[in-house]
């Protein structure tokens, strides 16, 4: 039934394409925005989420009022 009505819609067909164009450009960016980051930032951001620092580190048991 679906199939029928799908093909009833003139140029149909041009919206799977359109569709893995976009898919297909987003990621090939993605890939590239990824490989031209400074790889400075990227260790220094990857050291973030193992260190611990007293200031940032939620306190457990805090004061109630």
């Amino acid at each position: 039934m679906y199939k029928n009505v799908l093909q009833a819609i003139d140029g149909i067909e041009i919206y799977p394409l359109i569709s893995f164009t976009i898919f297909f450009v987003f990621f090939l960016g993605l890939l590239v925005y990824v490989a031209l980051m400074d790889k400075k930032y990227v260790s220094t951001m990857s050291s973030f989420a193992c260190s611990v620092d007293d200031e940032t580190e939620p306190k457990l048991g805090g004061t109630r009022q």
